[in-house]
């Protein structure tokens, strides 16, 4: 199937709730490829990583309260948006963030967000820009779904196609996904699959190497950007720089063209708009194929 997939009418595909990961990570398959073991402190870091959520929360809840209402204030919608994403041991959960996006910004499917994406209104601009968008997801941490740090949590209807395209992709599901992460360190965005596998070496190379020391020094990094101290000084204080090897062809960005057109379909038949999701989980996705593109995932 091409990740360059659209929607169409009558070819309904279910979205699972959970990810099932074989021994070499891709679903499905029995080939022998390395398999990725999570360190010791990966096992127990989740009790850690709650008791900081909470002490957290109590400074950051006012704030979260604030821009709550400013996001009210300067845009039509809710102030606090919820959208499904795949968690540890490929269980999909509901993942918190401040609504940076109007309310129709997927109105005609699901998209990778863009650096300066049009969609981003004025404010959601500026919380993109300080990372104060991501404050809710310490309720995420809190309730045992996420990380303060490790692999970003990808949407469904992505990590579908992802594994499809990219082996070993689903072995970054063996640890929680982290508010940040040594990948989110290191790289932009994702923008194709090239972008997809360049981060998918590094959020391996975490989960295998990580402590509490890295995690320590991954926390002081993000803290420091968030107080507007530059990429440059933060990576080097922090001595988190790694070196990625660059693709091998190079790939133009994804258009909003090449993109799967995604729809959440509730079992009522109602699709999902903008950052609104109808009913407690996906149900069906649904694909059309068009000229295929290589190399472009949603």
């Amino acid at each position: 199937m091409s990740v360059a997939n659209r929607l169409k009418p009558n070819q309904p595909r279910k979205v699972p709730r959970t990810f099932p990961v074989s021994s070499n990570g891709s679903q499905g398959t029995n080939e022998s490829t390395n398999e990725v073991c999570p360190t010791f402190y990966c096992r127990w870091k989740s009790l850690l990583g709650r008791m900081l959520a909470l002490i957290l929360l109590v400074p950051v809840l006012p704030v979260i309260g604030l821009l709550v209402l400013l996001v009210r204030l300067t845009s039509r919608g809710p102030g606090i948006y919820r959208q499904t994403r795949v968690g540890k041991d490929g269980r999909s959960f509901t993942m918190y963030k401040i609504r940076t996006m109007r309310l129709d910004a997927e109105a005609n499917g699901a998209v990778w967000a863009d650096l300066h994406d049009d969609r981003n209104t004025s404010l959601g601009n500026l919380l993109r820009k300080l990372h104060l968008d991501e404050f809710p997801q310490l309720l995420n941490v809190l309730k045992g779904e996420m990380a303060l740090v490790g692999p970003r949590p990808e949407r469904p209807e992505f990590v579908h196609l992802l594994a499809e395209q990219i082996p070993g992709y689903l072995q970054r599901l063996s640890v929680h996904p982290g508010i940040t992460g040594l990948a989110q360190v290191n790289l932009p965005p994702d923008t194709d699959l090239e972008s997809v596998r360049r981060k998918l070496v590094l959020d391996l190379e975490y989960i295998e190497t990580a402590d509490l020391w890295l995690d320590v020094r991954i926390l002081a990094y993000t803290f420091m950007r968030i107080s507007r101290v530059s990429a440059r000084i933060a990576v080097r204080t922090t001595k988190l720089a790694r070196q990625v090897a660059p693709p091998k062809q190079t790939q133009r960005p994804i258009a909003q063209a090449d993109l799967p057109r995604l729809a959440v379909i509730s079992p009522h038949g109602n699709a999902a708009n903008g950052h609104r999701t109808v009913g407690k989980e996906p149900t069906h996705l649904k694909l059309q194929s068009d000229q295929p593109v290589a190399d472009t995932p949603s």
